[in-house]
């Protein structure tokens, strides 16, 4: 009976630090901000967004995902009126064939926040509604990876039509 309990205790030793020495999912984030300004007595508020770019070596693939949260810069909202026409973030999930080389686009999502944006004025929570996921995809070692996203946004009621956020990508993935 010691001897089985024994072997017993060994071979779960040797799982758990096969478990431990695995190698985890390589992932990076970048974050990015930028204000916007409306017209009239509308806040002007603080958009936050984290992109996430990760690929798991257990067959997972290559994910991207871009969580969007945002903040008023005063605490008193005087005018409650619709803030956006619309609002829209797309994420990307990009390689290269070089560390220096130009961006493929592989997968996309692009996601509709804008009714989201318009009945919060403020969010810090993750969840499906502020979060946009690309479709993944096949990771390939040899290529440099990378997920990024635009925001789309358009202001109610200033008639300047769409303005474009370049956000900033999360570092490159190889290997």
């Amino acid at each position: 009976m010691r001897k089985i309990l024994t072997a017993a205790g060994l071979a779960s030793s040797a799982v758990a630090l096969g478990v431990l020495m695995a190698s985890p999912a390589a992932a990076w984030t970048a974050n990015s901000q930028f204000d916007v300004v409306f017209p009239g007595q509308k806040p002007k508020t603080t958009y936050i967004v984290e992109n996430n770019g990760a690929h798991a070596p257990n067959g997972a693939g290559m994910t991207g995902k871009s969580t969007v949260y945002w903040q008023l810069a005063v605490d008193n909202v005087v005018d409650g009126s619709t803030r956006f026409t619309s609002f829209k973030i797309t994420t990307r999930i990009e390689e290269r064939l070089t560390k220096d080389g130009e961006d493929h686009v592989v997968t996309k999502k692009t996601c509709d926040m804008t009714a989201m944006v318009n009945d919060h004025y403020a969010w810090n929570f993750d969840t499906a509604g502020n979060t946009c996921v690309a479709p993944s995809t096949t990771y390939d070692g040899e290529l440099y990876w990378s997920s990024d996203a635009t925001v789309v946004y358009d202001i109610a009621g200033d008639d300047k039509g769409a303005i474009t956020q370049e956000l900033q990508g999360t570092a490159l993935i190889h290997g």
